[in-house]
């Protein structure tokens, strides 16, 4: 078994083409099976927005995981529209 915590350090990368997205912030659960549907991802783009402005968050659905290393979670190409916008 894994925890949060632990998946929270590996970085997330694209395996097409070695882009860097950030690290896992939370999960999406699906409420009914307990199966993780998806992980969500702070956007690596930093934005001037102050200090207390939300980072964007990346949707990455959980078959799009190709792997899980010691250290990164590799990922198969990441599109939107799967992204929540913080307000």
């Amino acid at each position: 078994m894994v925890k949060l915590s632990e998946l929270q350090l590996k970085e997330i990368i694209v395996i097409d083409d070695g882009r860097r997205l950030g690290h896992i912030t939370d999960l999406e659960i699906n409420g009914n099976s307990g199966k993780i549907i998806a992980i969500v991802v702070d956007a690596r783009e930093k934005k001037s927005g102050g200090m207390f402005s939300k980072a964007d968050e990346l949707l990455i659905s959980w078959d799009q995981i190709v792997r899980i290393g010691s250290d990164v979670i590799l990922v198969k190409e990441v599109q939107g529209p799967d992204l929540y916008r913080g307000a």
